[in-house]
């Protein structure tokens, strides 16, 4: 298997942030509640963009920072945040992803003004990556809304080792990401900001999708609390804390998992 290359051609956009987290996307069964949903319990505001009425993206005081698609039209058949990561190449990042035991959702396809591909990792985790111009600047991007990703998996080291060699996490390239073991968790950085974390749990390997190994995106938000209030009014549940906590895990109408966070303070 070969080790993570470069490519020596001028890359897209995508090129700038590899292996960092570039965009979250939710795959869901009713388009009009999600954004219902969303806009009450985050206040965003939705749009249509290149990709047409079937994709929709969220806007914070303009920036674009997520995006919604009916389930199964990116060949998704359930609902779900998923993180995307910027790439410089998506054929040679999907095939890198084949070689270490990775499989492949969907793609590589175009989505002008790139292309995309969901893969999952050798535990069966979902995540997408991103080759292209960036919807939003990434760190105009990471200052609207998303804080940080995170993969509750079963054995952090290897799965920091197959995301290493899938993104080019710690490749020595000037753009690349740096990796560091704080806390009994993998710590991702990218221009020095923390990016995602990598927690080992006990995390068993029932079909349950709440329970198997997964990616999970963290918006910051100022009060928790009446985040955790919207979700329920509109629909959701509240599956771990609120009630006076820094964090809460919620989910949507249809069961879509995704946390907010009040202590993570934007750069």
């Amino acid at each position: 298997m070969s080790s993570y290359q470069t490519p020596a051609s001028e890359s897209p956009a995508s090129r700038s942030v590899f292996g960092a987290p570039c965009w979250v996307s939710l795959s869901t069964y009713d388009l009009r509640a999600a954004e219902d949903f969303y806009h009450a319990v985050l206040g965003w505001e939705w749009h249509t963009g290149e990709m047409g009425d079937q994709y929709r993206f969220a806007s914070v005081h303009g920036v674009p920072v997520a995006g919604v698609s009916a389930a199964k039209s990116i060949g998704q058949t359930s609902v779900a945040w998923t993180p995307f990561f910027a790439a410089s190449s998506a054929n040679e990042t999907v095939a890198r992803s084949q070689e270490r035991g990775g499989t492949t959702a969907v793609g590589p396809i175009s989505f002008p003004p790139g292309r995309a591909a969901l893969l999952a990792d050798r535990d069966g985790a979902v995540f997408g990556i991103w080759e292209g111009a960036l919807v939003a600047g990434w760190e105009e991007w990471r200052r609207a809304a998303p804080a940080f990703v995170a993969l509750h998996t079963r054995n952090a080291f290897d799965a920091a080792i197959f995301y290493a060699e899938v993104l080019g996490w710690a490749s020595g390239a000037p753009e690349a990401c740096d990796v560091q073991y704080e806390d009994e968790e993998v710590v991702l950085r990218s221009k020095g900001e923390i990016v995602a974390r990598i927690h080992s749990g006990a995390v068993e390997s029932a079909p349950d999708p709440a329970i198997r190994p997964r990616w999970q995106v963290h918006f910051s938000v100022t009060d928790v609390e009446a985040c955790a209030q919207a979700a329920i009014a509109h629909g959701g549940k509240i599956l771990s804390g609120a009630d006076g906590s820094s964090e809460a895990v919620l989910s949507d109408p249809d069961g879509a998992r995704f946390a907010v966070n009040s202590d993570w303070q934007a750069p």
